[in-house]
């Protein structure tokens, strides 16, 4: 008789988002505290916000909400304990990042690549949308990087990251970080133990 899968749940998030920041950073600990496996999802943000009308995320448009949500973000790394230091450029480009984290979907090392972006991006204000940034992380995690990269920007990933962003916007996913329990979606940092515990309960 096989052993009964643990709960799960889904981690839809993007590479350039602030909030998906704190949620790629503690995710792992968090699941692993509350005996759930996680299936991580990255897609696109913005091709969602075009189709919703929207030019940019809703706090650069409104400049009283962006003032607050840097606020807020200090506080929030502060209460993890995780590196901050407000970007010089946001949104930050980081497609290259994304088809990465894409390829590595279901590979070990796919969460350790997305922590080193979004450590690099917002605990270090550095681009990281270059072969050479990728390089660097893809050598210090012991990867091939030559092979990882090709493979990255091949027309077959190009395509497998617009279908896991489509996805997102059926699944009627409008921001991240966001995460599903079966069909019941949460959205937004504050809400990933929420998430955790409707996925342990269902265990």
């Amino acid at each position: 008789m096989s052993s009964p899968q643990p709960p799960s749940i889904e981690f839809w998030f993007d590479l350039s988002s602030i909030y998906s920041y704190l949620s790629v950073m503690r995710i792992e600990d968090a699941a692993l505290r509350a005996g759930v496996a996680v299936a991580w999802r990255p897609f696109m943000l913005g091709p969602i916000f075009d189709a919703l009308g929207w030019d940019a995320p809703p706090f650069v448009v409104q400049k009283e909400k962006g003032a607050y949500v840097w606020q807020d973000m200090q506080r929030q790394c502060r209460r993890y304990g995780l590196p901050w230091r407000q970007p010089t450029v946001f949104p930050r480009r980081a497609v290259l990042p994304a088809r990465i984290a894409v390829l590595g979907e279901g590979e070990p090392w796919q969460p350790a690549w997305c922590r080193e972006i979004m450590r690099l991006n917002y605990g270090e204000d550095r681009d990281v949308d270059t072969p050479e940034v990728a390089t660097e992380i893809l050598d210090r995690l012991g990867l091939p990087a030559r092979a990882i990269l090709d493979a990255a920007v091949s027309d077959e990933n190009r395509q497998r990251l617009r279908a896991a962003t489509q996805t997102a916007r059926e699944r009627g996913v409008f921001g991240a970080p966001t995460f599903f329990v079966g069909k019941d979606m949460y959205w937004g940092n504050d809400r990933l133990d929420d998430a955790l515990e409707a996925a342990a309960s269902k265990a």
